[in-house]
């Protein structure tokens, strides 16, 4: 990519251009610091246990004017006389005096049990816990309530007992991993209630211990947040899109077809402006229960073209010049690539598509080790790029002055380039991995920091910084094609001259 602004540009205007990058990107940090509150909010609920005699279908309130019949403890006398399917655990969420925004974007529930031991009911290995659950919602106090979902799920219910399983240790109780439970896409009601029934009979919940409450978390992301979200994302977006197109009319000017580099980074542009796509705004008008499986496809995205930019990017540096601009010298990197975001893809329309129709379905994955493997590659291919350049290097003292200086000027920018990629790519994987971490905030004087919040902004200014700066460094430079209209216009000049002069040679012959 010979005439790259990259290559052209002074090294006072290259410092200048980093300088602002770097402040743009401590502003990104700062933004979720200081501006934005924690993404996520985490609410315990602790379910009632209502009375349902007749086991009918009505929708039970824990609390209120119409709340329910309820038994405070399984310990009670009135329980001793009630069947485990008399039982309806209540949630209502949120807790009293609250609303539910649309701000919110989605909705998680995780279940955890309380469940004592006893040596005449303790809880199978390999037991599964099967869960009758409805959902219903209004937007007002006093309106009926419109059932939303029901369904009857079955989770594995994996506990552990930390001390002997003797009589004298009855009545303690078990450790029971949290249960993944619920997911909405979208929270565009106030209120939301939650009825769940553990049905009993002698093939199902046999076995899982002596239950005394269910605990509810429930988990949304802050409004505060997904304000300063929606706002980074309306400022980058248009930036990048400009910038994309910018790139490929300056690609589309040259005389010659775009190369493989070249075109990939236009696909890196377009992913990027997929992304910052602030189709949020609409969200919170709509009730969108899709939104949650669109953006994970805009990710999706994302990371499939940058994984095979970096892959691309270090090859074409690396590889001599017969195999350079074909896609099929990067057949495994590239296919490893489409498979693991293929399965990928495959397993968010499993739980995310099926969440459209019922919230309580879960499918779970990881997937940290293939992207670890992929970055210890990515690794090994930049260590082979800097190998290269370092036996390049040694030809440099051979070459005139001027061409020398010339020529380490361009291969400190490209190590600097690598470098800043590596980076790139070490906190994409991390925050890949870590993007289900709990959130945590350090006090620093009067003000608080929210460390959560500042690395989502930040890993999200850094995708939109690193893809402009490719953009713009590796665009051709206006000098070039300055340089080649000189010279195509010299070269026109010299043949008409060149014409006139046989022309008049012509008629002084023959006339």
């Amino acid at each position: 990519m010979a005439g790259a602004i990259i290559e052209k540009m002074s090294t006072k205007k290259l410092v200048l251009f980093v300088f602002f990058i770097l402040l743009f990107q401590i502003f990104s940090i700062l933004v979720g610091a200081l501006i934005s509150p924690s993404p996520t909010t985490a609410i315990r609920y602790l379910a009632t246990k209502c009375i349902n005699f007749h086991r009918t279908r009505a929708w039970l309130m824990p609390w209120g004017s119409n709340r329910c019949q309820q038994v405070h403890s399984f310990d009670d006398p009135l329980a001793k006389t009630l069947d485990a399917n008399d039982i309806v655990f209540a949630v209502h969420v949120p807790l009293p005096n609250t609303e539910m925004s649309p701000w919110f974007q989605y909705m998680l529930a995780v279940l955890q049990f309380d469940i004592a031991f006893k040596m005449i009911n303790q809880i199978e290995d390999d037991v599964v816990i099967t869960i009758d659950a409805r959902l219903a919602y209004r937007d007002d106090m006093t309106s009926e309530w419109t059932t939303k979902f029901h369904s009857v799920e079955q989770r594995p219910l994996r506990c552990t007992f930390a001390v002997s399983k003797t009589y004298e240790n009855e009545g303690r109780f078990y450790h029971c991993d949290p249960i993944p439970f619920m997911e909405l896409g979208s929270v565009a009601h106030k209120y939301f209630l939650m009825n769940l029934r553990l049905p009993v009979n002698d093939t199902m919940n046999v076995g899982i211990g002596e239950i005394k409450d269910i605990h509810v978390v429930g988990i949304h992301q802050n409004g505060g947040f997904t304000k300063v979200w929606i706002s980074m994302k309306t400022v980058f977006s248009p930036w990048i899109s400009v910038a994309t197109v910018w790139y490929w009319y300056r690609i589309r000017l040259l005389a010659r077809p775009p190369v493989l580099l070249e075109k990939v980074i236009f696909a890196l542009g377009l992913s990027m402006a997929f992304l910052d796509m602030p189709v949020e705004w609409l969200s919170t008008g709509f009730e969108w229960t899709w939104m949650l499986l669109f953006e994970d496809a805009q990710q999706g995205a994302l990371y499939s073209i940058l994984f095979c930019f970096w892959i691309i990017f270090c090859g074409e540096h690396l590889m001599d010049q017969r195999q350079r601009n074909r896609l099929s010298a990067y057949w495994w990197q590239v296919g490893l690539v489409v498979f693991g975001s293929s399965v990928l893809l495959i397993f968010d329309l499993s739980e995310r598509g099926v969440h459209l129709n019922n919230p309580f379905y879960s499918v779970w994955a990881v997937a940290g080790i293939s992207v670890c493997l992929y970055f210890f590659s990515l690794c090994r291919m930049v260590y082979c790029v800097f190998r290269t350049i370092g036996g390049k290097m040694q030809q440099l003292p051979t070459m005139p002055e001027a061409r020398r200086l010339r020529y380490k000027g361009i291969i400190f920018r490209f190590k600097f380039l690598m470098l800043a990629t590596l980076t790139c790519a070490a906190l994409t994987i991390i925050f890949f991995i870590l993007n289900q971490v709990s959130e945590g905030h350090w006090h620093w004087g009067d003000y608080t920091l929210q460390v959560h919040s500042a690395f989502l902004t930040g890993i999200y200014g850094m995708w939109n910084l690193y893809v402009f700066t490719i953009i713009f460094l590796y665009a051709p430079s206006h000098k070039h094609n300055r340089k080649k209209i000189q010279f195509s216009f010299v070269h026109i000049q010299s043949k008409t001259h060149k014409y006139q002069d046989t022309k008049y040679s012509f008629n002084k012959k023959f006339f």
